[in-house]
């Protein structure tokens, strides 16, 4: 049976590790250099690294920060902010990230996935998908979480799919940061329309809601989180532990 992955997020901007609550109100965390090595040496299955501001001040994103990163740690590592080229796919993989995601780059070309999925394999190219609900539908947005785009998210995220998108972050912008569990509606919608890994992101407030997600959607692949991590209100170790416990097969150094 394959493992189910923990997966920490580090979100940076100006150089440093930051949270907020629904995409906004963001506050200082911690260097992402260190906390990188922290999860590495602590049991995290893999490692996504976002840029946060690189797509909506269209810049490139910071790559010396990256390179220290990537050279701390042991284990995969996603990258995305400010992609918007198959060129920044080659910059970041040179950086030493292992897969590219792209979100608003592929908003703005979908033909990105398609030629990035050609030069680099399917395996190396993650949608991440920011999603709101707007008026009873999914909706997807671009920026950072700060444009609606109009498109409605399942079938954009099916359509990335079939262009070559291998992975998937869901990002529910409902539940970014509030701490009362995943966003399931959203995740079954998702997972069912799609057959590439689902990754559920924001909305962890507990080891409970790690064990709900994974109990009751069972097609998930993974939990990635933030804030509990960053602030130690969830240990990675206690966490895979605890779901070994409940018979959902984990990866535990």
């Amino acid at each position: 049976m394959i493992t189910k992955r923990i997966i920490p997020c580090l979100d940076v901007r100006n150089g440093r590790v930051v949270k907020g609550v629904n995409f906004e109100g963001l506050h200082d965390v911690d260097s992402p250099v260190e906390l990188a090595k922290y999860y590495s040496d602590n049991g995290a299955d893999e490692l996504v690294f976002y840029d946060i501001t690189a797509s909506a001040e269209d810049r490139q994103l910071f790559t010396d920060i990256l390179c220290q990163v990537a050279e701390k740690i042991f284990i995969p590592l996603t990258v995305g902010g400010g992609i918007n080229t198959v060129d920044d796919f080659d910059r970041v993989l040179k950086c030493g990230a292992d897969k590219v995601s792209v979100n608003s780059g592929a908003i703005r070309n979908p033909d990105l996935i398609y030629e990035a999925a050609k030069r680099y394999g399917d395996q190396c190219v993650v949608l991440s998908a920011d999603v709101k609900r707007v008026d009873d539908e999914f909706r997807v947005f671009a920026k950072g979480g700060r444009v609606d785009t109009g498109m409605e998210a399942i079938s954009w995220i099916r359509r990335c799919v079939d262009m070559g998108a291998g992975e998937i972050v869901l990002n529910s912008i409902d539940t970014d940061g509030v701490k009362k569990g995943f966003d399931l509606e959203m995740l079954e919608a998702v997972s069912n329309a799609v057959s590439v890994p689902v990754i559920a992101s924001g909305g962890a407030g507990c080891i409970e809601d790690f064990v709900t997600l994974f109990k009751t959607l069972p097609k998930v692949d993974a939990g990635l989180a933030a804030s509990i991590f960053h602030f130690g209100e969830v240990s990675i170790r206690e966490l895979k532990e605890r779901l070994a416990e409940e018979g959902i097969p984990m990866r535990i150094i």
